[in-house]
């Protein structure tokens, strides 16, 4: 209720802004090209003025911002960049990457990802729960997954206290249970529902090649 009543209070101030002609006038004064934009919540932008032209915010979706690629990466992340609340923590890990360079992405919900190039972990194994690949091929998931990639990037104390019994084995059962209903919970498909998706997709695109792989 208290977000509605944040959407209708800012629904009601822009409307009267629009309505007063002195507002009006006031902002074309300090820029004559101003124009009342509402960006929806959810996205990044940056706005980037060009002199002679209007000055329109570029919206771009969290899931397209680009990726750190670390040469020397010591954790491989495999991620769904599909979920909308896994984004949410995937981007807060790449921004602290920038300054560490340790972890290397990978969208698994991309066409282009392959199981070839990472341990054989195919869509529907790592959609099941988080994995992540260490430089020595060794493969962790769930909460020890995310204890190594946090451990990365300087906030290893966030996970410190799973380390010790029984805090550690609740942390799993509550972080499975999320990865079983998190499609659900985030508004999204069954697995297989998208996994025939993803198949159509495929012969769609591919059409008789046998390179295509799901």
């Amino acid at each position: 209720m208290a977000t509605r009543g944040s959407v209708a209070a800012a629904a009601s101030t822009i409307w009267k802004h629009r309505r007063n002609p002195s507002l009006r006038s006031l902002s074309r004064h300090f820029n004559p090209n101003f124009n009342h934009r509402i960006i929806p919540t959810g996205f990044k932008y940056q706005v980037r003025a060009i002199q002679g032209t209007s000055t329109d915010p570029v919206v771009t979706p969290l899931k397209n911002r680009e990726e750190p690629k670390p040469q020397n990466w010591k954790i491989k992340m495999l991620y769904d960049g599909d979920c909308p609340l896994c984004m949410r923590e995937v981007n807060m890990l790449m921004e602290r990457n920038e300054k560490h360079g340790t972890i290397k992405f990978v969208d698994i919900s991309s066409n282009d990802y392959s199981p070839e190039d990472n341990q054989g972990l195919d869509y529907k194994t790592v959609m099941g729960q988080i994995h992540a690949i260490q430089s020595d091929g060794n493969v962790v998931k769930g909460v020890e997954a995310f204890r190594r990639l946090y451990e990365e990037v300087g906030l290893g104390w966030v996970y410190t206290v799973t380390k010790f019994e029984p805090i550690g084995k609740l942390a799993d059962v509550v972080y499975d249970v999320w990865a079983k209903y998190r499609l659900q919970v985030t508004g999204r498909p069954s697995i297989e529902a998208i996994l025939e998706a993803r198949k159509k997709d495929k012969v769609e695109t591919c059409g008789e090649s046998k390179d295509c792989k799901i």
